[in-house]
């Protein structure tokens, strides 16, 4: 079973909500949680586990020729991503930094004049705590192919799955909707939107569940900070019933939370009072699979 836990917008206890269930998960079935948040990964963080074993993650890009190259000036007019500048009369110059690999440029390229060769856009960690398996992708510097690196961390974390025999992958995407978090929901059984009662957190929820929708995946939201404003619960939670979206928990404002991350364990851990919540969401997750 995969699960993405996903939100529109950043800082509504995405992450702690994906480690806190990965831990419940994993004390009755093996577990492997997967961050795929690889501009910002901090899964590791609040798992408490250390990341090891890096493996590069590597993007096509070209490589001219130039003994072939008739400076014609072709492989830059296709260029896109503007990656590749062309001045009359002399030979492309290239610039890593921003290419995508599309290998356009190789397809028009009329002499053959360019191959391909390859960059360095991320590295691809594994790590272990309570059980619960981690992978966790992080994207280079400056790079942009976030969409990439979150689609080899999937791919990775499918290996070790299958290897180490997890019956559960969760999948901890970025926030946003964009290229990164469609790479994390495509192809999951269930998607968790966390939210908050705030106008921008609501906003942001509709976005993904339009996604959820439009993919036909099953899902439910989960508000955090449910007490924080409760007419503002009030109103989400009269939007999932409107748009058939199950509130599937609720968790409640408190400083265990913040105390849980300062000290780099899952909140369950060091206060089992929440273990509760976290079962209870799993619970509604497997009754809504049914």
């Amino acid at each position: 079973m995969k699960i993405s836990i996903t939100g529109g917008k950043g800082g509504t206890g995405k992450s702690m909500v994906a480690v806190s269930l990965a831990v419940e998960f994993a004390r009755r079935k093996k577990t492997l949680l997967a961050d795929a948040d690889v501009e910002c990964p901090n899964d590791h963080l609040i798992l408490g586990a250390e990341r090891k074993n890096p493996i590069k993650i590597f993007q096509p890009v070209p490589k001219w020729d130039f003994s072939k190259c008739d400076k014609c000036g072709k492989c830059a007019a296709i260029c896109k991503q503007n990656a590749i500048v062309f001045v009359k009369n002399k030979f492309p110059a290239f610039v890593k930094e921003i290419c995508i690999g599309c290998k356009a440029c190789l397809a028009v390229c009329p002499k053959g004049a360019i191959s391909i060769d390859k960059k360095e856009i991320g590295l691809i960690y594994v790590g272990s705590n309570y059980n619960v398996n981690l992978v966790s992708g992080e994207l280079k510097l400056g790079e942009l192919a976030s969409g990439e690196v979150v689609a080899e961390v999937r791919r990775f974390a499918q290996e070790e799955a299958e290897r180490l025999g997890s019956e559960i992958i969760l999948i901890d995407s970025a926030a946003g909707v964009g290229c990164p978090v469609i790479a994390s929901l495509t192809g999951t059984d269930y998607i968790v939107g966390v939210t908050e009662p705030t106008p921008s957190a609501l906003h942001d929820l509709k976005r993904v569940l339009y996604l959820a929708r439009h993919f036909k995946i099953k899902h439910g939201i989960v508000i955090n900070k449910f007490d924080l404003e409760a007419d503002f619960c009030s109103q989400i939670e009269r939007f999932a019933q409107e748009n058939g979206a199950p509130v599937i928990g609720k968790i409640p404002y408190r400083k265990d939370f913040m105390d849980a991350s300062l000290k780099m364990k899952p909140v369950g851990e060091i206060y089992p009072e929440y273990k509760k919540i976290f079962r209870e969401i799993i619970a509604n997750i497997e009754k809504n699979l049914k």
